[in-house]
């Protein structure tokens, strides 16, 4: 209590709270990276309440002095006045304070302090901001990850210039939601999704993106929990999950989003050729065939040089400077919103005015419209009807009408059908079932008259060059809801990461999910189902599908997609290698350390490498088909983790989890890890095994290298609940007789030097176990607690040290008591929890206990024994135990001389057969006979 004088004083004075920088706090790292990127702010909390003259005038108390103090007192509310000598300058003889408030650095200083210290309204000014704000922002969007544009301003200072540390300035918009939009918005948008609503049908396409959605929805919930928990590191997506969920989860949701970034610049780069080959410049193509057959084979040889060139090219960019790849961010989101844009018009348009795009059908039968004139089995030049190019493929003669001519042709009527019906035209109906097909099938149109009639195969028909089903259409549609973890990869740049990570994604999620959906709907409601099932565009003039629907004009859409495409190809390759030199600083996996090397500037040229050869292997598979499953397993598995470790830690109630994000529930992580692994195994069960196994290997290989890092490990509650859990159980009762095995307790003895006197013990007792079951090692120092603790502690070393070198997996357990008897008394009465408790003691014989003067030696002894008896566990005895075999030996002859007693209940029975289950004694004959003791001498006496 204080006095009332001391009160009325303390009443008085107003009390300013001023963190200063993380350098100044005393016991506090200078590696904690959310604070210490946040130095620059000064936040101070003060009343208006008006101080008496009397207590201005007082002396300052010696804690407000200090320069790492955090609470000073206010000298002066009409100036801005303060006790910290940083945070002021000498202007005129009079002390104004700088960085009056939050992300605040300059300001007139004739401007009153109390206009300026508005910390708590400074999130309403910062949302509504000005137009010329918001366009200077726009004007230097970037989405490159943490860590590329602190590069790319590296590249531009000279020596000696160092600019000063700006404090973090994105907002949502900015810093998230649009990086997250620009990266879930992707190549299969442009390429594959009218033809995922074809071959599906709408219902069950919505569904898969109904899933898919889903799925990030539900791991963008578990992101917004670890972002919620505590303050979020400058990194990325990788700090913040390997902070949070410690290094075994961090490093394998590490690789396996570097990997799936990484096969993701492949598929980008396939698409990018795609367009550009199929629909840009189709001469370019440098493998020609006209076998139908060998035409998709020589696509895919163009797909692969086509697509090293562009990886070389890429590469190149980014090793010369992220810079180029950070000045063109702004024309690729446009690329992607002016193409989308363009899809919505385009459908609204064919309501009123369908864009004209005839398609050429035999019977029921989709033609290729690449080479045929006409869509008529004849034409008429100058006014004579002759055989048309369409009646040259059919027949054996294209000149004249007496021909020979394929069986189908002959029977069916050619017709012309509108490939784009518009809006209104009710096709929706027809497109709402699914049209799975074979490989080399002909896409028919089910409402169509036709001929009951086969006819041969002929290369002028729209042919399924993939075998379809719905497991192939999820694998090869996910990857276009990835990318939600792009807005967390700039959290060292975001001004509030826990409120700007969660909405941002979120929103970024509902809105790339609701574009989805409705261009489900949209591509089932305006074109024709043929169309849609047309991969290529072959039925339409060999162009785009999603083009044809577009306004104004086709070229919109191809333009746009093949621009964003090689956007979002570059970025890939400039986060990836960052992230894996990230993983490898972090020194949790050391055969990747080599890849945390970098250039002066920060770029990591030796990740780069290596990103770039696993991408070729991507491309040398040259199918966007076949690379987008393999993409889809690493980021499911990187979803997957992140929602498994979510919910672990809830229901694990661990300490240090105490996300605050109101709509996260336990029961949402789980669902979406449920997700993730159905989605892997319903796309592709084969991969989901191999990227089981992978990250597996990751998780134990982590955990077996025992990475200790300072930011801990979220999931050892799940140990220690497990372990408790096991120790229940062993409770429940007794062992049974077939299930008993020693239990050893080996009782060391230190010498002077705290050396152990007969290490063979361990030897046999490692032996003996061959590493199962329980084994405690103890030992008792003679002396006082408090005075004998650091030796307690050396000798708990020592020992642990060669139970290492013995290969002995246990504990150790020392004892410091007043006399040697009561301390191994207290060694066998309390060693062992619960049910993991000992039922045999090992001990050695006393050697020269005859001749010794000091008869504690026996008397101890005897007395161990009593114990051990009271106690009514086993003894084993070993004595000459210096001539026991080493680990390292191995005898191919000699005997163990076993003394048989009667009364043991089979224990000298077991002993040989154990011994016999280790190496050393794999082939030594064994005799139960009691006769001398020869090499081996070892003598074990049970009482």
């Amino acid at each position: 209590m204080h006095p009332p004088e001391a009160t009325a004083k303390m009443s008085s004075v107003r009390f300013m709270v001023t963190p200063t920088k993380i350098d100044d706090i005393p016991g506090l790292s200078d590696t904690s990276p959310d604070l210490s990127s946040r130095s620059s702010s000064r936040v101070r909390f003060s009343s208006r309440e008006s101080v008496p003259e009397t207590s201005r005038s007082e002396p300052m108390s010696e804690m407000s002095g200090a320069t790492t103090s955090l609470a000073t007192v206010a000298l002066d509310p009409a100036s801005d006045r303060t006790s910290n000598p940083q945070d002021v300058t000498e202007d005129d003889g009079r002390k104004k304070a700088r960085n009056a408030y939050l992300s605040n650095s300059s300001y007139e200083e004739g401007d009153e302090y109390f206009d300026k210290n508005l910390a708590l309204f400074e999130e309403e000014m910062d949302t509504r901001p000005k137009v010329s704000s918001l366009l200077n922002r726009m004007a230097n969007y970037t989405n490159l990850t943490q860590g590329a544009k602190e590069h790319e301003e590296a590249e531009n200072i000279t020596e000696g210039k160092k600019k000063p540390t700006k404090s973090p300035q994105m907002g949502t918009f900015m810093g998230v939601y649009l990086p997250c939009l620009q990266n879930i918005f992707g190549v299969i948008l442009f390429l594959r999704l009218t033809w995922v609503v074809g071959t599906a049908g709408v219902l069950q396409a919505f569904a898969i993106v109904l899933i898919c959605c889903c799925c990030t929805m539900l791991t963008a919930i578990s992101m917004s929990a670890i972002a919620t928990n505590g303050v979020v590191p400058a990194g990325g997506s990788y700090f913040m999950i390997s902070r949070a969920l410690g290094p075994e989860f961090g490093g394998a949701v590490g690789l396996c989003f570097y990997l799936g970034t990484t096969f993701a610049a492949a598929m980008y780069i396939l698409g990018a050729i795609e367009i550009f080959l199929v629909y840009i410049i189709p001469r370019a193509a440098i493998f020609r065939s006209d076998d139908a057959l060998k035409e998709s084979a020589a696509m895919l040889n163009n797909m692969r040089v086509y697509g090293t060139a562009f990886l070389v090219l890429m590469v190149l960019v980014v090793f010369i400077g992220v810079r180029y790849v950070n000045k063109f961010a702004s024309l690729f989101l446009a690329c992607v919103i002016v193409s989308i844009l363009a899809i919505y018009a385009g459908a609204i348009k064919s309501s009123f005015a369908p864009p004209h795009f005839p398609v050429c059908m035999l019977g029921n039968r989709t033609l290729s419209s690449r080479h045929i004139d006409v869509c008529s089995k004849t034409k008429e030049v100058n006014n004579v009807t002759v055989p048309s190019k369409l009646w040259g493929f059919f027949c054996n003669s294209s000149q004249f009408f007496n021909a020979t001519c394929d069986e189908y042709f002959v029977h069916n009527n050619i017709t012309s059908i509108q490939g784009i019906p518009g809006l209104a035209s009710g096709i929706i109906t027809e497109n709402l079932w699914s049209n799975y097909l074979p490989k080399g099938e002909i896409i028919e149109k089910p409402s169509a008259k036709s001929s009951d009639v086969l006819g041969s195969l002929n290369h002028e028909y729209v042919l399924v060059d993939i075998t379809t089903s719905f497991t192939l259409l999820v694998g090869i549609f996910f990857p276009s809801v990835t990318g939600i973890m792009a807005g967390s990869n700039r959290s060292g740049d975001l001004k509030d990461a826990q409120k700007s990570i969660p909405i941002g994604t979120i929103l970024a999620i509902l809105t790339t999910s609701f574009v989805y959906l409705s261009n489900v709907v949209l591509f089932g409601a305006c074109i024709e189902g043929v169309v849609l099932r047309d991969k290529f565009g072959d039925a339409v003039k060999g162009n785009l599908v999603v083009g044809t629907l577009s306004w104004p004009s086709p070229w919109v859409i191809v333009i746009g997609s093949f621009f964003s495409t090689c956007g979002a190809g570059l970025q890939s390759l400039t986060g990836a290698p960052r992230l894996l030199q990230a993983i490898a600083k972090d020194n949790i996996i050391p055969f990747l350390r080599v890849f945390g090397h970098s250039k002066a500037n920060g770029e990591p040229t030796w990740a780069l490498l290596l990103t770039a050869a696993i991408a070729e292997l991507g491309i040398l598979i040259a199918s966007l088909d076949l690379v987008a499953p393999i993409l889809s397993m690493f980021f499911l598995m990187c979803y997957l983790f992140v929602n498994l470790a979510c919910a672990l830690q809830t229901l694990l109630r661990t300490p240090n989890w105490r996300p605050r994000f109101r709509y996260y529930h336990w029961a949402l992580s789980f669902m979406g890890m449920s997700i993730c692994l159905a989605l892997m195994f319903i796309s592709s069960w084969y991969y989901a095994i191999v990227a089981m196994v992978i990250a597996g290997m990751i998780y134990k290989y982590i955990e077996y290298q025992g990475a200790e890092k300072e930011w801990g490990d979220g999931i050892r509650g799940l140990s220690l609940s497990a372990a408790r859990f096991a120790l229940l159980r062993l409770e429940e009762g007794p062992p049974h007789t077939k299930n008993w095995r020693p239990q050893l307790l080996v009782l060391l003895k230190l010498d002077e030097d705290l050396h152990v006197k007969h290490p063979r013990l361990l030897t046999f007792a490692s032996q003996l176990k061959a590493g199962k079951g329980l084994t405690i090692v103890g030992s008792v120092i003679v002396g006082n607690f408090l005075e004998n603790y650091g030796e307690a502690l050396a000798a708990e070393q020592t020992i642990k040290h060669l139970m290492e070198a013995e290969k002995v997996k246990g504990f150790c357990q020392l004892v410091v008591a007043a006399k040697l008897k009561e301390g191994i008394s207290h060694l066998i009465q309390s060693c062992g929890l619960g049910g993991m408790k000992h039922n045999t003691v090992v001990m050695g014989w006393p050697n020269g206990w005859r001749q010794s003067e000091d008869a504690r030696a026996w008397k101890t002894f005897i007395g161990t024994v009593r114990v051990t008896t009271a106690a009514h566990l086993a003894l084993l005895v070993a004595k000459n135990v210096s001539f026991f075999p080493s680990n390292v030996e191995q005898f191919s002859e000699g005997n163990i001389d076993v003394w048989w007693i009667v009364h043991d209940g089979g224990m000298l029975m077991l002993l040989p057969f154990l011994l016999k289950q280790h190496k050393v004694f794999w082939t030594t004959f064994l005799k139960m006979l009691g006769l001398t003791s020869e090499e081996l001498g070892l003598f074990l006496d049970v009482s």
